[in-house]
């Protein structure tokens, strides 16, 4: 077999191996890496390296090294989801450097976490000052997580007594001009609704490039000609409109009917009506 053609199926090879490997090892392993998988990472790559370009070793003992050095992490992650000491051993813990707004100096020396990086980090989170932050916790991970004082928070609906509507993520319903059934579908939405949609855009489904539907309805749309403007959604402006008419139109019936019984049902009706308007204005603007 020449040299080239064995080295080409080393590599497809290996690297399907390794690719089934890291996935078996889950999620976590792609975003934090604990000392276990850090090195683990490290050496699966050398071997597969080594026994890829090197012909002279035999593919067995590296897909047998690989097995290995797949294995220990998994029993690491294993072990680690039965017991608290050993996921401390192998992880780490999670380290106080702020606390009411003071920078904990020996946790920070414990972790070799210089004041330089702590204010990086700090800055990252939109944090400037240190006597602003409330607590801030260094995860095993690297990861800084801080919670400001309660006057550097920014305001939430809850402050101002509000309780907004819960809201579905916004669903892809057509991709490079294709239409997403799946996600219509999570929305309890169809296609003919989206093609009538579109429609009211004056836009065909071809000529999207994405568009992406909420819980209300709206539709947002991006096109392939970047050239072309498209309006915004008025699904919620046009329902506080219509329920405006409707209360407005309440008004004149009670001034132009010369029934009394008519006149306060009208307007008995049309404070209803505004009520209603406005509870709801806060989120249909």
């Amino acid at each position: 077999m020449p040299g080239w053609v064995e080295i080409l199926i080393r590599t497809i090879s290996l690297v399907v191996i390794l690719f089934l490997m890291t996935k078996w090892l889950g999620k976590k392993q792609l975003a934090q890496l604990n000392i276990f998988e850090f090195i683990s990472g490290i050496v699966l790559g050398g071997v597969v390296a080594i026994h890829t370009s090197n012909t002279d070793t035999r593919m067995i003992y590296g897909i047998l090294a690989m097995a290995i050095w797949f294995a220990i992490p998994y029993a690491v992650n294993f072990i680690s989801l039965k017991s608290k000491a050993f996921r401390n051993f192998t992880q780490g813990r999670s380290t106080v450097v702020i606390q009411d707004g003071k920078i904990m100096e020996d946790n920070l020396k414990k972790e070799g976490y210089t004041t330089d990086d702590l204010l990086e980090n700090l800055r990252s989170k939109n944090m400037f000052k240190t006597a602003d932050v409330e607590f801030a916790v260094l995860e095993p991970s690297g990861t800084l997580n801080v919670l400001p004082k309660t006057e550097n928070k920014p305001l939430t609906p809850k402050d101002f007594g509000l309780k907004p509507s819960p809201k579905k993520e916004p669903q892809t319903v057509v991709m490079d001009g294709r239409m997403m059934l799946e996600p219509l579908a999570n929305l309890n939405l169809n296609p003919n609704w989206l093609e009538t949609e579109l429609d009211k855009l004056n836009v065909s489904i071809e000529n999207v490039f994405l568009a992406q539907a909420d819980s209300d309805g709206q539709v947002t749309v991006d096109l392939y000609d970047d050239q072309i403007a498209v309006p915004d959604p008025t699904e919620k402006p046009l329902l506080l409109a219509t329920i405006k008419k409707c209360q407005a139109d309440l008004e004149l019936f009670a001034l132009e009917t010369e029934n009394k019984e008519t006149e306060q049902m009208y307007q008995k009706n049309s404070q209803k009506a505004q009520q209603a308007i406005d509870l709801i204005t806060p989120y249909l603007k």
